[in-house]
């Protein structure tokens, strides 16, 4: 069926590998390659060129995973309205998280949702900020599930959650233990995520904000890893309090109060402005509007 062909060939042009393309679609590789030939022969054209190191799209192939981005789109949304007819929330829900969010809350939510509508094939993707958001704008993703703040102002965002952040140091910092004073902060190393990261971006205003000049800096590209780099001794960090409550609670770092303020940013939901969501995406974004009730933070 055409649409097969299509939807392989996308997760080529996505995955920009034959390979993570088969592992993606739990397929073959010999089978990918049949149906890109199989594409390459209805359209009497070459749409990738391929070799030992990358696949690139040529002309043909970007054109046509333009255009079969909307058809899979449209193509899903008509199967899961007349399975609406039906009364099943069924079809397919893709789904990008920003990494806290991915890590810490996403599971919890989709754990519950997929006891509840077996019939919904769910695709999440784990990334920053800016490729959700990017992922979102180019029909990637039906939702994009951020932290902090977006400027994309053609995509719709609504807040659905509040997120404590905090400032955490190893156990056995100088600033540990000892009352806040912001200007201990001066010329500290700092262990960052990379740039297009909601906690990176958090952290980038928060140094601006209060003037604060860094003696040295570490970046990784997951809070996971700047978690362990902090309990390493490598440096402090601002992190939400959901990546690092069971090592707070153990003792392998410490959060540096900062005089009895509480940080916080948003969790926001990023849809397309335009489109109308499924009904297997419309009942997806009520369970996390409801996400602050149906998972309260645990220690």
């Amino acid at each position: 069926m055409i649409v097969d062909h299509l939807r392989v060939f996308a997760a080529v042009a996505e995955h920009r590998n034959f390979s993570r393309a088969a592992e993606a679609l739990n397929i073959s590789q010999p089978g990918v390659s049949q149906h890109i030939r199989s594409l390459e022969q209805e359209f009497d054209s070459k749409l990738i060129n391929r070799s030992p190191k990358r696949v690139q799209l040529t002309e043909a192939g970007e054109l046509l995973y333009t255009r079969a981005r909307k058809i899979l789109r449209l193509y899903d949304e008509a199967r899961q309205e007349i399975d609406a007819l039906k009364h099943v929330v069924t079809g397919s829900l893709r789904i990008g998280a920003s990494f806290t969010i991915g890590e810490y809350i996403l599971p919890r939510l989709l754990a519950d949702y997929a006891k509840q509508y077996p019939q919904v094939d769910i695709h999440s993707t784990i990334a920053n900020t800016v490729e959700v958001v990017h992922g979102v704008r180019h029909d990637q993703f039906h939702i994009g599930l951020i932290e902090g703040h977006t400027d994309a102002s053609d995509l719709s965002v609504e807040p659905f959650m509040e997120d404590e952040m905090i400032l955490v140091a190893p156990h056995d910092h100088p600033l540990a233990h000892k009352p806040f004073n912001l200007h201990a902060l001066q010329d500290q190393t700092w262990v960052w995520r990379e740039t297009g990261s909601g906690t990176r971006n958090f952290s980038d205003q928060l140094i601006a904000e209060w003037n604060l000049r860094v003696r040295r800096s570490f970046m990784f590209s997951s809070s996971q890893s700047i978690k362990e780099a902090v309990a390493a001794g490598l440096g402090i960090a601002f992190l939400s309090r959901w990546i690092v409550r069971r090592e707070l609670e153990a003792g392998e770092i410490v959060n540096i109060g900062i005089g009895g303020s509480k940080l916080t940013r948003s969790f926001a939901i990023v849809r397309s402005a335009s489109l109308e969501g499924s009904k297997a995406v419309e009942v997806f974004v009520q369970k996390v509007r409801h996400a602050a009730e149906s998972i309260p933070f645990q220690n």
